[in-house]
């Protein structure tokens, strides 16, 4: 079983920055598929961005391209998703997921571990 748990969210202007951070626990992520999603008021969850076991693989859904960046510390098992030139649509519910399949592009599967979340509030 791996525990997901997300850190770093609260509230930015539009324009700032902020870094969230998933700290795992129970297996080490090195072999797992891990991504960002995230669920605004009233919608339905979105997926965020994705990257491989290796790192070397990475796919963003288009509205956040150039503006957010996966990453990962396999050292400190952890996974980071900086988020720049934030918008007030960027507003929603953040979540980590971890999953053993090694297809980057994680809206089309269930990932097995999710984590509880945390909340990013842009105002403008």
């Amino acid at each position: 079983q791996v525990q997901l748990v997300e850190s770093g969210g609260g509230l930015a202007q539009a324009g700032a920055s902020l870094r969230l951070s998933c700290a795992a626990s129970g297996r080490s992520l090195r072999t797992y598929t891990v991504g960002w999603f995230r669920q605004a008021p009233g919608k339905e969850r979105e997926f965020v961005v994705g990257m491989s076991w290796l790192g070397d693989t990475t796919y963003y859904v288009d509205s956040v391209k150039g503006r957010f960046t996966v990453s990962r510390d396999n050292a400190r098992n952890t996974v980071y998703l900086q988020m720049n030139s934030l918008k007030p649509e960027d507003t929603a519910v953040y979540y980590c997921a971890a999953s053993s399949r090694t297809y980057v592009r994680m809206w089309e599967y269930e990932p097995e571990y999710w984590g509880q979340g945390t909340q990013v509030t842009v105002s403008s």
